[in-house]
């Protein structure tokens, strides 16, 4: 479902844009329009903008009023909403004169004059004008009005006092700020830095430490936040839609265990069965009895493993019953069965947010996406830990495989410890196996401590 929504909203975009912008044209060409909207973004580092006045070409034309309630897509996505937040991606982008032509020629405004007046005097520092022009936005709930308001003043009550203002600072603290019957605390503080406008104060009540308020353009994305999305777009709202997509993608992909690579909008994600460690690259043959637990290290340059012939060994790595099953910590309720018919079940481990164990089970790969099991069949089985679905089952040992463990800083390698007296270290597919009489890992000096001593 995630990618046919995925699919659909870029055929929606491009089905608009060529629909309203057909034979549209900027006057500039690329290279100039570019330089032009570099220069035009510069001022507002958060990505803020203000439409600036563009004319559309002759072939645009304005459709007939558009219905509030007219959908496009298979999804029920409001025309409205959508054609608004390709205007706001298109202005973000520092194609002005596109999104005029498109706001010309669909007859859907990307925002209302009063809220384009709004942020221009928020920018501009007119305090009193961006108060009156708050109260013509339609926002409904009173408590919102008062809450912005309430933002504005305090940031005109700074203002007034960087410019040694101090009457006027007073006054609009007594009879702006606190009529408003909000934030007591902020509003005590406020005239305790009344007292020594030029230094931070402590508060002794709240200890919180005095600071003066944040940039114009940061206040205007705190306001943003706090308005309705209907009154005032999320800023950059398309983009956020697109990465929401991407990131479903990748959840849904069974074998994602890579951030290495281009991430294109032209194609579904899609991640192959080689992004699994699922190829023995070594055999370390050290221990003379059963190797019973291994773990790696937190920061995965160290592999400790103990065995029945008691002894535990501490090898240096170079960093280039039916089933798993997963129980609520609370209850105790057992939440799902990963599928395997396994012979017995051999270790158990605490999910990454410490809600569940998972019996016979270790987690890693990419972000912890994947949970690997040894079995007393002698196979290490490899779900998805998202769906639960097993997605490999890796073959090679001649004993029970008692233990798992995947290495925190290498989402490609996993070692796996077995009744047959060896540890197998399993990597991608296209590295060579590599037999060790000595144990030594491939991917290091070779180092390793015996109970201590070193080997």
């Amino acid at each position: 479902m995630q990618l046919v929504l995925f699919r659909d909203l870029f055929v929606i975009i491009y089905g608009l844009i060529v629909h309203f912008m057909g034979g549209v044209e900027d006057d500039e060409p690329p290279s100039k329009r570019v330089k032009a909207s570099f220069r035009e973004s510069k001022g507002h580092s958060n990505g803020s903008f203000l439409k600036e006045p563009a004319s559309c070409s002759l072939m645009a034309r304005p459709l007939a009023s558009q219905r509030d309630d007219e959908i496009v897509g298979s999804q029920g996505i409001k025309k409205v909403e959508f054609v608004r937040i390709i205007a706001d991606a298109l202005y973000s982008l520092g194609y002005s004169k596109t999104g005029a032509c498109l706001e010309e020629e669909s007859g859907i405004t990307f925002q209302s004059p009063t809220v384009s007046t709004f942020i221009q005097q928020i920018l501009d520092g007119d305090w009193d004008g961006s108060l009156a022009s708050l109260h013509k936005m339609g926002i409904v709930d009173e408590s919102i009005i008062k809450s912005a308001s309430f933002i504005i003043l305090q940031q005109k009550f700074f203002d007034l006092l960087d410019h040694e203002k101090l009457m006027e600072a007073l006054k609009t603290l007594r009879t702006e700020i606190s009529p408003l019957s909000i934030n007591s605390n902020r509003v005590r503080e406020l005239s305790f830095f009344m007292l020594s406008p030029k230094s931070r104060i402590t508060d002794g009540i709240s200890g919180q430490q005095m600071v003066k308020p944040k940039a114009r353009s940061e206040l205007l994305e705190e306001l943003r936040r706090m308005f309705p999305p209907t009154v005032m777009i999320p800023d950059r709202r398309l983009l956020q839609l697109v990465e929401q997509a991407l990131d479903l993608q990748r959840e849904a992909c069974l074998f994602h265990n890579s951030d290495v690579g281009e991430t294109s909008l032209f194609t579904d994600h899609h991640c192959g069965r080689d992004q699994i460690p699922s190829q023995t690259v070594q055999i370390l043959q050290e221990h003379q009895d059963e190797v019973w637990y291994l773990q790696f290290s937190q920061n995965g340059k160290y592999l400790a493993s103990s065995s029945s012939d008691n002894s535990a060994i501490i090898w240096e790595v170079d960093l280039d019953e039916e089933g798993v099953r997963r129980w609520d910590v609370s209850s105790g309720e057992c939440l799902h069965v990963y599928e395997k018919g396994l012979l017995g079940l051999i270790s158990c481990s605490w999910s990454p947010d410490g809600k569940c164990v998972f019996s016979g089970a270790c987690f890693g790969g990419l972000e912890q996406g994947f949970i690997a099991s040894g079995s007393e069949d002698s196979q290490v089985y490899i779900w998805h830990r998202g769906s639960g679905e097993l997605i490999e089952t890796l073959e090679g040992h001649s004993g029970a495989v008692n233990c798992i463990s995947w290495n925190p800083m290498n989402p490609h390698m996993l070692a796996s410890a077995s009744d047959d007296r060896s540890i197998r270290i399993w990597g991608l597919k296209e590295l060579s196996p590599k037999h060790k009489g000595k144990g030594k890992l491939a991917f290091n000096n070779g180092n390793h401590y015996c109970n201590g001593a070193t080997i």
